[in-house]
């Protein structure tokens, strides 16, 4: 964690909408006049598209069925956790960026499913924003959720997540329903070590839930929309949140836990406008006073 260089992390898996997060984080940064620097964890993967599937091939070949994006092999999770802290300690460090589709091909000038050149992050910036899997990653003798100050949960549950993965990978990626299966199924003793223990060490986690039939996703027709859903916001420290204020401006919320409130899905990006603006000026301002007593 760092005073004067704060990090944001913003952790889900596959499918999980954290680039929609990241998008009322960008609303927010450009609102507050607020200079980010922003990781995408997709970067860190070690392996491009072609590489990864000869590796994966390779690992079942030798007896291993389930390696996977998801784990330690597969990332360059050290070199993640050097990058946070040398955010945290400077203000600096280095990323690259995954081509996932054409569109991207283009504004890159690479081939889809390889990796640009690492180049330094912008200098000077106000805060560190990470968007990926492996945001608050502690296993392997690698801790990177020590080094962020503000760590998000995006945790759909698990039917709605596999929804929405299976729809996004075929409409982008052109995959069969049968191919994100396996990649799913793949990927499950990964999720289990290093996805799910990752929102017991966020700050806040956002977790949707639909409110229609889920119960297989892997025919289900459409993604369930916003107004089909609630939303789980739990907080784990619920010390100085405000509490009667959140429930007054997000209607039909309701408090289920202590430290839980539920709110309607399409309020969602009202609900993280009120709770996350504070807290991003907390950070900041924290740093400016910092910056100004050096």
């Amino acid at each position: 964690m760092s005073v004067r260089h704060p990090i944001i992390s913003v952790t889900g898996s596959s499918g999980s909408g954290t680039t929609s997060v990241r998008d009322t984080f960008e609303q927010i940064f450009r609102r507050e006049h607020i200079a980010a620097a922003f990781i995408e964890g997709d970067a860190f993967h070690r392996y491009d598209r072609v590489e990864m599937k000869r590796e994966a091939r390779k690992a079942a070949a030798g007896g291993d069925p389930h390696f996977s994006h998801f784990g330690h092999a597969a990332n360059l999770l050290e070199e993640l956790e050097q990058t946070f802290a040398s955010y945290a300690r400077s203000g600096q460090g280095r990323t690259r960026f995954y081509v996932h589709d054409e569109v991207e091909a283009q504004k890159h000038n690479a081939l889809v499913g390889t990796f640009t050149l690492w180049e330094d992050l912008p200098t000077p910036t106000d805060v560190l924003f990470y968007e990926g899997l492996h945001g608050a990653v502690v296993a392997d003798g690698v801790d990177i959720a020590r080094h962020a100050d503000l760590k998000i949960g995006v945790v759909p549950v698990i039917n709605l997540e596999w929804i929405q993965k299976i729809h996004r990978d075929k409409r982008d990626r052109g995959y069969s329903t049968e191919e994100v299966t396996k990649t799913i199924l793949r990927r499950m003793p990964d999720y289990v070590k290093y996805i799910c223990p990752q929102f017991s060490a966020t700050d806040i986690n956002f977790q949707r839930i639909p409110t229609v039939d889920t119960s297989n996703p892997f025919i289900a027709r459409a993604i369930p929309t916003a107004d089909e859903s609630m939303v789980v916001i739990r907080f784990r420290d619920p010390s100085g949140i405000d509490f009667p204020y959140l429930l007054s401006m997000v209607h039909d919320s309701f408090m289920s836990r202590a430290n839980s409130v539920v709110i309607p899905g399409n309020k969602l990006d009202l609900a993280m406008q009120l709770i996350l603006t504070p807290m991003i000026h907390h950070l900041v301002d924290r740093r400016r006073r910092a910056l100004c007593g050096a």
